[in-house]
């Protein structure tokens, strides 16, 4: 295995598959046994999951004129839900997996506790962190750079519906082409918004380098874990 421990973020809109909104349980499951697979061969494994699939604070606020903070303490619970979601069917395919939340909402789920998330991962558990950072104006993507930071992952892999950074849009630019590898500088530059400015810069400032590949490739996720090319690497 080229990677012992990697931070795995998965967008809320992925979870949707072809369906407009919510979970596509189809997709979920093709997830888990992907997610399943990497545990069972020794990866210790950790989730950052968005919510857009359910609600997306910043759209939300742009188009009806909510009130930004409260619009993303809506999308932070909003992830809570898709974390739930899949931790349970990680427990259906034979993977232990717990759910750590940024909000304290300790009825439902377990507050993020350092000590604790490094404990479950390096017992086998799957950790899914949710709520992003906790705090408003902080995307998921900088909360995975943030989460991936603390825990000491070597890699943050960034799961998307394409397979990887493209010069341009590849669903409306034919003539796009896939970055094999690219600077954190020269995407920051070059405005590639596969993530946000911010968890490039952090990512950049710790050296924890982000695979970005694409979630619906059958056994990318285990291939970039066997060291593998797939999709694009951003590296300092």
């Amino acid at each position: 295995m080229a990677h012992k421990r990697v931070l795995l973020k998965l967008s809320g809109e992925a979870l949707m598959g072809e369906d407009a909104y919510g979970i596509n349980q189809a997709v979920l499951a093709r997830m888990c046994e992907e997610i399943g697979a990497v545990v069972k061969q020794g990866t210790e494994l950790a989730v950052v999951i968005g919510g857009g699939n359910i609600f997306r604070g910043m759209s939300a606020a742009s188009a009806m004129g909510m009130d930004r903070a409260t619009a993303d303490y809506m999308g932070m619970l909003a992830t809570v839900m898709n974390a739930l979601a899949l931790q349970d069917a990680l427990r259906h395919c034979g993977t232990p997996a717990r759910v750590q939340s940024a909000l304290k909402i300790e009825q439902v789920v377990e507050p993020y506790i350092r000590p604790k998330a490094l404990r479950y991962l390096e017992e086998g558990k799957v950790v899914i962190f949710a709520a992003g950072t906790g705090n408003p104006f902080f995307t998921t993507d900088t909360a995975a750079a943030l989460r991936g930071a603390e825990i000491g992952a070597e890699v943050v892999l960034k799961a998307t519906k394409v397979d990887g950074i493209y010069t341009a849009d590849p669903m409306k630019d034919p003539s796009a082409t896939r970055y094999s590898r690219i600077s954190f500088d020269e995407a920051i530059s070059r405005d590639l918004r596969v993530m946000d400015a911010t968890a490039f810069a952090l990512c950049r400032d710790q050296r924890l380098p982000i695979r970005v590949f694409s979630l619906f490739k059958e056994g990318a996720l285990s291939r970039i874990i066997r060291g593998e090319e797939e999709g694009t690497l951003v590296h300092v």
